[in-house]
């Protein structure tokens, strides 16, 4: 785990990384937002060039974890995601294997950001896509995202902590980039073959999302190129939220705001916006239950260290920690199709909103008993550890 201040650490790396400056992040928000909307439009969902969220739920079904047949498909955008930050990790010595940090609550947390997020149907990377492909539901999302995390700042400040992580093996940190790598291997092995829904031992969409995809070699290499950048950029939509509420920083917020607005006029140009409510591609109008899960997935964000796309690009940098969480929210997506969790475009599954309920009772009860600080020390002294004890974004 990080020790040093968040301020420190960022005048640290301005100093030696372009990237991670002011204009090094809004350009990594530029960069995800314009490849997101051509993902679309080379072949990605509607709304969905990128979805950490609904991506991981795709390989899930790859797998056969879950059985939603028009959700399957191994998502080459996320394998590319961790071996890209994985190589420039290595190229630039922040390969650091490290583990050790209450793995079975990033388990949890994970399977809870999951369930939160495909009650919503996306991730907060898509939340922002949909907004700038016109999808008002998105706003209510983006709300409860934003209520989740503010949340979970309140726990900072009270003393949260999941503890530091050990340094670990070399070998240990390519648990997860290897693990890529053979997802990589078995779409190469196991090809989809047309009109068919399996092949060998991986499964395939032929209708619905899962089986709307940009051509394999252009997802990969997109999916690169945005874990690289994003590696050297820290990009995280969590942490530029919770820094905009606990440090009143507005550094990885740009990032964000970034992402929208390069999609939005992406999307303009490609005449890929269509504004509204209703009819929105992989979505529904839930509006309560799009701020709840949401809600969820933030909360649980927070309490875990990072958004979604910042845990798989840690993983490829070795911190197990984070490859735990991603092993959850590949659980959850599971959990959530074999048990009517999730969401479609025509509302929130069978028992979605008792899951909200109890996930949101679980990160709440995380939320307290991983306080380590005691109830006397000062709001600033609270404000201070949650700035030393932030891990990786």
């Amino acid at each position: 785990m990080y020790i040093y201040s968040l301020s420190n650490r960022r005048r640290v790396e301005m100093k030696h990384n372009l990237f991670s400056s002011r204009f090094g992040i809004i350009g990594t928000g530029i960069f995800i937002g314009v490849l997101a909307a051509l993902l679309q439009k080379w072949g990605n969902p509607g709304n969905m060039g990128v979805c950490v969220a609904c991506f991981d739920r795709d390989i899930a079904g790859a797998l056969g974890l879950h059985r939603a047949d028009v959700v399957q498909y191994m998502r080459p955008e996320i394998i590319g995601f961790v071996l890209g930050s994985t190589l420039a990790a290595l190229l630039y010595k922040e390969f650091r294997p490290r583990s050790g940090s209450a793995p079975l609550i990033r388990f949890v947390l994970g399977a809870f950001a999951m369930i939160g997020a495909l009650v919503f149907l996306g991730c907060p990377w898509r939340a922002l896509l949909r907004l700038a492909g016109g999808d008002w539901n998105a706003i209510i999302g983006i709300a409860g995202l934003a209520a989740g995390i503010y949340i979970g700042t309140l726990f900072l400040r009270g003393g949260y902590d999941l503890g530091r992580s050990s340094a670990n093996s070399y070998g240990a940190g390519w648990i997860m980039p290897l693990t890529m790598l053979g997802f990589l291997v078995l779409m190469l092995v196991f090809p989809q073959i047309q009109g068919q829904d399996k092949s060998g031992i991986l499964f395939y969409s032929v209708k619905g999302p899962g089986s709307v995809h940009a051509p394999l070699a252009v997802s990969l290499v997109v999916g690169l190129a945005i874990g690289i950048a994003a590696q050297r950029s820290r990009f995280c939509t969590m942490g530029a939220l919770r820094d905009l509420f606990l440090f009143r920083q507005t550094h990885l917020f740009l990032g964000i705001v970034g992402l929208a607005a390069a999609a939005f006029v992406t999307n303009l140009l490609l005449g890929q916006f269509k504004p509204g409510f209703a009819n929105q591609p992989i979505a529904h109008t839930m509006g309560i239950w799009n701020f709840a899960g949401m809600l969820l997935a933030g909360l649980a964000f927070v309490l875990a260290g990072g958004c979604p796309g910042r845990q798989l690009f840690l993983s490829g940098e070795g911190d197990g920690d984070a490859g735990v969480f991603v092993l959850g929210m590949i659980a959850g997506a599971a959990f959530s199709h074999n048990f009517g969790l999730a969401s479609s475009p025509k509302g929130v599954g069978p028992y979605g909103i008792q899951a909200v309920i109890i996930g949101l009772a679980v990160c709440i009860f995380i939320g307290f008993v991983m306080r380590r600080r005691p109830a006397r020390s000062t709001s600033a002294e609270r404000v201070k550890e949650a700035q030393t004890s932030i891990k990786g974004v």
